[in-house]
């Protein structure tokens, strides 16, 4: 149940149709993780809480650096040196004292992402490097929970939702691993992704509206325009198309 609190809080959603008291419930009881606190989880982390998401769980391993400010909106000059997930943490308590919030000081990888998306509703690609999005997708299909991911460089940006055994996969869009490197990006560009991707979350939960399933979604900030690509599930995916 809604505490009038809450009511007061989300009764300009409150009046949207589609959401009602009843979606504000079901976005207060859905529990989600975030990989990553940085570009796209700062902004992420924050429309979910806005929005009313009762339980977000984040996972990052990095301290702030003074060259994450252009754009991890989640951290301040102070926070220089200090775990990304304790400034997030902070942050966003202090933003939505109603949250449940949990934080994961650990490199995700393939002996712990089972323990960490578990009992979780939702998981929020909020990563800047492929390896890592491999892990989260295989997860994500394993556990059969569905997957929205997001991804940023300079004024590009591209967003798709995964939802497992129903769409294709991120392993189906693509199969190398580009080499690691140090991406340019401009702070409005994750800006942009997260608050498709915090989208996606809010209607994934409430069951309304078309989400970016079997499509990517392409967004080009120098020419201020969105391309849209249809995907299809590869039968020979070695993630959603095993073989028994």
């Amino acid at each position: 149940m809604l505490t009038t609190d809450e009511l007061a809080r989300y009764d300009r959603q409150i009046m949207i149709p589609e959401i009602g008291r009843e979606g504000q419930e079901k976005l207060k009881n859905a529990k989600v993780f975030i990989a990553g606190a940085g570009g796209l989880g700062s902004p992420v982390s924050i429309y979910l809480a806005a929005a009313g998401i009762g339980h977000i769980r984040i996972a990052d391993h990095d301290k702030v650096d003074l060259s994450n400010l252009n754009r991890q909106i989640l951290h301040w000059e102070k926070d220089v040196g200090r775990l990304k997930v304790e400034s997030a943490q902070e942050k966003l308590i202090s933003f939505n004292p109603n949250l449940k919030l949990d934080v994961i000081k650990e490199t995700i990888d393939e002996n712990n992402v089972a323990a960490m998306v578990d009992g979780c509703d939702g998981i929020v690609d909020a990563m800047d490097n492929f390896p890592t999005r491999y892990i989260l997708n295989k997860a994500a299909i394993e556990k059969n929970i569905p997957f929205f991911h997001g991804a940023v460089r300079g004024f590009e940006g591209r967003a798709m939702t995964i939802v497992p055994g129903k769409s294709a996969c991120f392993r189906c869009m693509y199969h190398g691993t580009p080499p690691a490197e140090k991406s340019p990006v401009i702070g409005v560009t994750p800006a942009i992704i997260a608050s498709i991707q915090a989208a996606e979350v809010i209607k994934y939960f409430l069951g309304v509206g078309d989400l970016l399933t079997d499509r990517l979604l392409i967004y080009d900030g120098m020419s201020m325009t969105f391309k849209e690509f249809r995907l299809r599930k590869n039968p020979e995916c070695d993630h959603c198309c095993k073989k028994n």
